[in-house]
């Protein structure tokens, strides 16, 4: 059985530190403290299976991530009513452990494929270098040079701006911007653990290095706060990351939805 959430009582609030700590439960818990329970956007649903709670369930947009709590797991009833809201509310991607992602797209197979991703962890090397950082970037200069490597993105300004800036405002993230011409963004920090993304270089200036160096001086900043940084690739960017600094720690698989012909 799926319950949606309706209300922002203390009980929700007390649940969401019971997930088991993982990406996923990050990744919900920063859906929670950007927007709480005021949009239709942004969902949040129980998950119930032999009369007892399992976990929980976002829909932020068009992406869904699941998390069970300590000590739960999702049987084959949790996972055909997660099946169910990924083909009724239809996200572009669903995230989950992968110890259920392999049996959930069983349910979905005729919409949804399953893509390898790796997790990284940043090493720190206490080596901070000196480069030309914009910490506090306008945001029309970071989503100028990110369209350029994520063309779909191109057809989506408010709905990035509003988001992006929105986080940035309450402190869940912070985009950065490297020599005018590459960017990064924090996408959430939570329990001092952060995730990059949207990393991108305008094509005149790309092949110099400047990605690397922009994402090796985020994890050694980030670091000195005691924050440790990850971020995630598919399989051709592997290498790419591991020399830079970052050791891979974790594979999962994401549902990504079937282009529609």
């Amino acid at each position: 059985m799926i319950k949606q959430v309706l209300t922002e009582a203390a009980e929700f609030k007390t649940k969401l530190r019971m997930l088991k700590e993982s990406h996923y439960s990050r990744k919900i818990i920063s859906h929670f403290d950007a927007y709480r329970i005021k949009y239709e956007f942004c969902r949040f649903f129980y998950v119930f299976s032999g009369g007892e709670e399992k976990g929980i369930v976002s829909i932020f947009n068009s992406s869904l991530i699941a998390e069970c709590y300590n000590g739960k797991k999702f049987d084959d009833e949790a996972l055909e009513d997660i099946a169910f809201l990924i083909r009724t509310n239809k996200p572009q991607t669903a995230e989950i452990a992968d110890e259920y992602s392999q049996r959930l797209i069983g349910y979905v197979k005729d919409d949804y494929t399953l893509g390898e991703r790796h997790q990284f962890e940043f090493v720190c090397s206490n080596q901070l270098p000196q480069l030309d950082i914009n910490e506090f970037p306008k945001l029309d200069d970071v989503f100028d040079i990110l369209k350029t490597g994520f063309p779909d993105l191109a057809q989506c300004y408010e709905t990035w701006l509003t988001d992006t800036s929105h986080r940035i405002r309450r402190g869940y993230a912070q985009a950065f911007i490297l020599n005018n011409c590459t960017t990064a963004t924090i996408q959430y920090i939570v329990n001092k653990k952060a995730l990059i993304g949207q990393v991108a270089t305008l094509p005149q200036y790309r092949g110099k290095m400047y990605a690397r160096s922009l994402l090796y001086w985020i994890g050694e900043k980030l670091n000195i706060d005691g924050i440790t940084v990850y971020l995630f690739a598919r399989n051709h960017r592997r290498s790419y990351y591991e020399e830079i600094g970052f050791k891979e720690i974790s594979v999962d698989h994401v549902l990504d939805r079937k282009s529609e012909e």
